[in-house]
C-alpha cells in the first residue's frame, strides 16, 4: 500500500493558512497572506519535505488546487516545481468541480476517505498532500495519513486556519527527522505513533 503524507506550513501557533501570498487564501479577512515570505533562505529544499511533489501524487483539496491550477501552469517550462505540478497525477477532494482544465487533474468521486482509501491500495507512487487544510482534517480522523513533514516558522499570528484545529482527533506522533534552518525555521517530520500515553510525572 502507497503512503500518504502531508507536507505544511505552520506558524508556531499552528496556522496553515495562505503562506505564500496576501492573495493567496483571505478567507475569513485573513491578513497575514505571504508570512513565511521573510524566512526562505538556499538551506530550505523543498524536495526534501515533498513541496516539490518530485516522484509522488499530488491529493489535493479544491480550494489549494484552485490557487496552484491558476500559478503554475503559467510558469515557464525550466522551473522544476511547475514541470513536476503539470506533469504529475492529481487528485481533487470537491464536491463541486466537475470538470478540470489542469493536465492530469481528476475529481475523486463519492467520499471521499473511500475514495483515497482505494487510491492508497493502487499500485503507484506515494501520495502527497500539500496545504489543502480542510482534507487535512478529514483524513487524519480517518487515520489515513502515513506522515507529516512540517515547517515551524518563528511567528505568531493568532487566527487562521491551523494544521489541527479544535476537535481534531487526538493522537502521538513520533519525530523521524528534524533540522533547523539559518532563518530559525524548524522542519520536521512525524510519524502517527498510536494512543497518547498518560500518567504523573516523576512516577513510574
Amino acid at each position: 500500500m502507497r503512503r500518504l503524507i502531508a507536507s505544511t506550513f505552520t506558524s508556531l501557533d499552528g496556522v496553515m493558512q495562505a503562506p505564500g501570498g496576501p492573495d493567496e487564501d483571505p478567507t475569513g479577512d485573513f491578513p497575514f497572506g505571504g508570512w513565511t515570505f521573510a524566512f526562505w533562505n538556499d538551506d530550505m529544499d523543498l524536495s526534501a519535505a515533498g513541496f516539490d511533489g518530485k516522484d509522488r501524487e499530488l491529493v489535493l483539496g479544491r480550494k489549494t488546487y484552485e490557487i496552484f491550477a491558476s500559478y503554475w501552469p503559467k510558469q515557464a517550462d525550466d522551473n522544476p516545481i511547475a514541470k513536476t505540478f503539470n506533469a504529475t497525477k492529481k487528485h481533487v477532494a470537491s464536491r463541486t468541480l466537475k470538470s478540470l482544465q489542469w493536465n492530469n487533474s481528476s475529481v475523486l468521486g463519492g467520499d471521499v476517505v473511500s475514495a483515497i482509501t482505494a487510491l492508497k491500495r493502487k499500485p503507484g507512487q506515494d501520495l502527497q498532500i500539500i496545504g489543502s487544510g480542510n482534507l487535512i482534517q478529514t483524513l487524519r480522523a480517518a487515520s489515513l495519513i502515513d506522515e507529516y513533514n512540517t515547517w515551524t516558522y518563528p511567528v505568531v499570528l493568532g487566527r487562521g486556519k491551523r494544521l489541527f484545529e479544535n476537535g481534531a482527533r487526538p493522537g502521538a506522533l513520533r519525530l523521524v527527522a528534524s533540522r533547523v534552518a539559518k532563518t530559525g525555521v524548524v522542519m520536521s517530520t512525524y510519524v502517527p505513533a498510536g494512543d497518547i500515553l498518560l500518567g504523573t510525572v516523576g512516577q513510574a
